[in-house]
């Protein structure tokens, strides 16, 4: 409650209300006044360590493919592939991959313009192909390293970053289907009045529009922002069918690890979106800092693993993980709900999984350290974090002038699309469960 009254009251940036609330909460919880500010310290350091690499290269690497135009040439080579009848299909598959190197805010800019333009020659309302653009591009925050939130509670449940990639990429697809191309169906069906053509994307501002001649062509385009995502799977993959002390296995692991598989292709996306382009290096450096500048302060948020740390050395994380352990509920629902919970008090959904994520980190250890546990409770988490967006959530507003919608146009919308979007993942990690 402090938390919540700090950040939607007081409208007080979220790390300064973190860290504020990390010395309230040890306070009140007994700890010694000598360990509260070193607890503090640890969550961050220790939070911060590890995700400072993926998260940063990662955010270099949708700068990269950004300005380059790569984002630009992925939607629009898809848009243009298929026919009226499976737009709904290119926009999904665009969104996908460009989803899976920016946030959802920055793919939303870079996707919006393309579509509205397709949506105007096709005479389509924007909403038709908006709804499976933002499904899309929430899925891929919510599931999928290295995006902030499941890659920083991947980190904090000691799950393995190669499994949540690919059991996350198998929970997307039933969700994706289910958000995406049915929801979009049965909204047009009982509240077609958001279905509007008219809609006028001034409000983007000034957004930065590219030749198509000029841009990197599709499949380097398409290999440079999916190269992390191959380089975690492939290894992951690997680790199943080779034996540990195998040579080719280990190299296969070793460029396969999360740090170095972003280095490399952060290395890689410098040489095919900067260097073999006539680019400059002081130009890509530039590029590369301003991406950082863009990220510093949600690098400051994940590193409230303070709140975290605090919560779990009081003694709350052990507490609610035996109320649960009391009962019949499963771990992946108590996941869920907790997380849904924060999210709809909270409205960012990478607080919302991170403190989760804290406190449900015992119920990984009731299950022996489970790895593919720890993965489910990982999704659960990344499902439950994007439930019921409404007034407090950047998105929403987002999505209410970018559609041309009204407040409660949106909510009627845009929050029950997220509403769906949660419960369908969770179905989906659940359906997942069954076979690991």
């Amino acid at each position: 409650m402090i938390l919540i009254f700090m950040i939607v009251k007081l409208k007080m940036n979220t790390f300064v209300g973190l860290v504020i609330t990390s010395f309230i909460v040890g306070l009140l919880l007994g700890l010694p006044l000598t360990k509260i500010a070193q607890t503090i310290e640890t969550g961050i350091g220790s939070q911060l360590g590890h995700l400072a690499i993926i998260f940063g290269f990662g955010s270099m690497l949708g700068k990269l493919v950004s300005d380059a135009g790569g984002g630009y040439r992925i939607a629009t080579t898809l848009i243009n592939k298929f026919s009226r009848r499976w737009i709904q299909v290119a926009v999904i598959l665009a969104s996908f991959i460009i989803g899976l190197v920016l946030f959802f805010e920055v793919g939303l800019v870079v996707v919006l313009p393309i579509i509205f333009i397709i949506a105007r020659e096709l005479d389509m309302p924007l909403m038709y192909l908006g709804i499976p653009m933002a499904a899309i591009l929430n899925v891929t925050h919510a599931f999928l390293p290295p995006h902030p939130a499941p890659t920083a509670i991947t980190d904090i449940l000691g799950a393995n970053l190669g499994h949540v990639l690919l059991l996350g990429i198998l929970a997307a697809i039933p969700t994706i289907i289910i958000a995406g191309p049915v929801y979009n169906w049965v909204l047009q069906k009982i509240y077609p009045r958001v279905y509007r053509k008219n809609i006028d994307i001034s409000v983007l501002g000034e957004y930065k529009e590219f030749k198509l001649e000029e841009t990197p062509k599709f499949g380097i385009s398409v290999l440079t922002a999916m190269m992390p995502v191959i380089l975690i799977a492939f290894a992951t993959i690997c680790s199943f069918i080779f034996p540990k002390n195998n040579p080719v296995n280990e190299f296969i692991q070793f460029i396969g690890a999360p740090d170095l598989a972003m280095l490399l292709s952060l290395i890689f996306a410098i040489f095919t979106m900067g260097l073999w382009r006539n680019k400059k290096m002081e130009e890509i450096s530039t590029a590369l800092a301003d991406s950082i500048k863009q990220i510093s302060v949600m690098l400051l948020i994940i590193g409230g693993g303070a709140f975290k740390q605090v919560l779990v050395d009081g003694g709350i994380s052990k507490y609610i993980s035996g109320l649960f352990a009391q009962t019949s509920i499963s771990p992946i629902l108590a996941a869920w709900l907790i997380t849904a919970l924060l999210r709809m008090s909270l409205g960012s959904s990478t607080v919302a999984a991170m403190t989760a994520a804290g406190l449900v980190v015992p119920m990984t250890h009731q299950f022996g350290g489970n790895s593919i546990m720890a993965t489910l409770m990982v999704l659960a988490i990344g499902a439950g974090s994007v439930f019921c967006g409404h007034v407090n959530n950047t998105g929403f507003w987002m999505i209410k002038e970018y559609f041309g919608l009204s407040l409660k146009e949106t909510l009627l919308s845009w929050t029950t699309l997220t509403s769906v979007l949660a419960l369908a993942g969770l179905g989906a990690v659940y359906a997942i469960s069954l076979f690991v």
